[in-house]
């Protein structure tokens, strides 16, 4: 298969992936709906951004480093999941909170926090590094070619920063964010509950691998 051919195979794997509900969608749509759909873009940015530190990473053999070490991994699992149960609990504590959304930015802080919140929730769960590694594994030879190792980090990111972006656009429009504001305390909670759960499955999948 050629370099092109290769490269398309594995950005269609990672954005399978990159669909797939999970705590990074919660988060992106969350900041677009609640925040301005200028957040919910540097959301997305800051999501991209985490995929390539991942595509970097097992690009670079980590994984054979966390295999080695499983003590690392299991720490990066509860770490992980321990995050997300920190983020699970400020949506939870806020949800009773009344809110004014608006497109206006209101200084630099609430875009550099959307981006900030959304890299640390890309990075909270090591498991996507084993997936990528995975996926490399399978699709790439023996010996990479260097065109594949430039243009893999930069094709992840934007598989990853398009598909929220999309997320981001869908959730920041009009009908969408009546409908949370009309019922933001309940979608928060759930929003919690979610976030808590993909934590804590997280923590325990960490604890049962020792």
């Amino acid at each position: 298969m050629s370099s092109a051919g290769i490269f398309v195979s594995i950005m269609a794997a990672l954005a399978v992936g990159a669909m797939s509900p999970g705590p990074s969608f919660v988060v992106v749509s969350r900041i677009a709906i609640s925040r301005s759909r200028l957040d919910g873009l540097v959301a997305a940015l800051g999501m991209g951004a985490g995929g390539v530190v991942f595509a970097v990473l097992a690009l670079a053999g980590l994984t054979a480093l966390l295999s080695q070490f499983e003590w690392l991994y299991i720490l990066l699992k509860v770490a992980g999941g321990a995050y997300l149960v920190y983020i699970a609990v400020n949506i939870w504590r806020s949800a009773g909170q009344p809110l004014e959304v608006s497109d206006a930015v209101n200084g630099n802080r609430a875009p550099r926090l959307s981006f900030m919140t959304a890299l640390l929730t890309q990075l909270s769960n090591p498991k996507t590094i084993i997936v990528y590694a995975s996926i490399f594994a399978a699709l790439l030879p023996r010996m990479v070619p260097l065109s594949l190792i430039v243009a893999l980090p930069l094709g992840v990111f934007v598989v990853e920063a398009g598909w929220y972006s999309i997320v981001a656009f869908a959730f920041s429009a009009r009908h969408p964010r009546r409908l949370y504001l009309a019922a933001k305390s309940w979608i928060d909670r759930t929003a919690g509950a979610v976030m808590a759960g993909l934590g804590l499955r997280l923590i325990l999948a960490g604890v049962s691998d020792r």
